[in-house]
């Protein structure tokens, strides 16, 4: 089910799940804009999210993130990626809650930390990685991962899978194709079934 208003797919995940990717890719398969909350914040401060965080610290970057949330829902008609720390402000929360709720398709893209690490290179432009960033990544999923499933339709696993498959996957699903959705266990055998 489409969405009366907002975009047709909104993006959520942690660092390295491919979310900016994977918005471009399925923005082209479906004819469709993409948009990234994170360009959208470092257009509106002028400089890029490391530098925010910096000179102006996570409550102001947090602000703008907010911002440029509330702003891209109502606006923005196509693919949406949200900052990986978008969801865990509980407005976000709500508004991601209530586009689900109008029939928006809320995709989470699952990565795990060995398929993450070489995506995000756990370079400096990831301030909230500073430090020792696999342990920093872990705490962070930790965190972040009941509220990415909470505010979820459809789950991804983006391991080991390149970002035109993902989209392909989400591109089905919307579709309501059942096919093109990924499955996250394997089916069952029928060897030994006796029916």
């Amino acid at each position: 089910m489409t969405p009366a208003a907002g975009p047709v797919v909104v993006l959520v995940g942690p660092p390295g799940a491919g979310k900016s990717t994977v918005a471009r890719s399925l923005a082209a398969m479906l004819g469709v804009a993409a948009r990234d909350t994170d360009h959208d914040v470092e257009v509106a401060a002028g400089k890029p999210i490391r530098e925010v965080f910096v000179d102006d610290g996570e409550p102001a970057f947090r602000a703008l993130e907010r911002a440029a949330v509330v702003r891209a829902l109502a606006e923005h008609d196509g693919v949406l990626a949200l900052g990986g720390g978008a969801v865990m402000d509980p407005l976000t929360e709500a508004d991601l809650a209530a586009h689900a709720a109008a029939g928006g398709t809320v995709a989470f893209l699952d990565v795990s930390l060995s398929h993450a690490a070489p995506r995000v290179g756990f370079n400096q432009s990831r301030p909230l990685l500073v430090g020792n960033p696999r342990a920093q990544w872990q705490a962070l999923m930790e965190r972040r991962r009941p509220v990415y499933e909470r505010v979820a339709t459809l789950v991804v696993s983006t391991d080991a899978r390149p970002a035109a498959d993902v989209a392909r996957a989400i591109a089905g699903s919307i579709a309501g194709d059942v096919t093109g959705s990924v499955a996250t266990a394997p089916a069952p055998s029928s060897e030994g079934d006796p029916r």
